[in-house]
């Protein structure tokens, strides 16, 4: 990534390794690997099969362990390099809560997580 890119991110990203489920507005379901997520969003692995498009709606589903998932509904962003970005539209408190918990055990700064999550409900 260049440069550049890295100064507009306002967001922190963690690297995660984990199976996503990508379910469409009409019930498609497709399995892929995040490769990243933050608070605005997730970057997942084309699925097979994908038939979205920029700006169809969807919901993510990554199940962290047996009892943990973090739901989000999201817009498709961008569609390139055999990737797929997803802004967050709409994510339920629990999935927040996991998330930035998540995010906090990451990045090792509580207060990093929370300037962003303020940044979050100022836009």
């Amino acid at each position: 990534m260049s440069d550049s890119s890295n100064e507009k991110r306002r967001f922190s990203r963690i690297d995660f390794d984990i199976t996503a489920t990508i379910t469409d507005n009409i019930g498609n379901h497709w399995q892929s690997n995040l490769i990243d997520i933050s608070l605005k969003g997730a970057l997942l692995d084309l699925p097979e099969g994908w038939q979205g498009n920029i700006g169809d709606e969807c919901n993510i589903e990554l199940h962290l362990h047996d009892e943990v998932a973090i739901h989000m509904g999201v817009v498709v962003a961008h569609i390139e390099n055999q990737h797929i970005g997803f802004r967050c539209e709409h994510i339920d408190f629990n999935s927040i809560t996991h998330l930035r918990r998540l995010m906090e055990l990451n990045l090792g700064d509580a207060e990093l997580v929370n300037r962003e999550l303020s940044m979050l409900s100022h836009n």
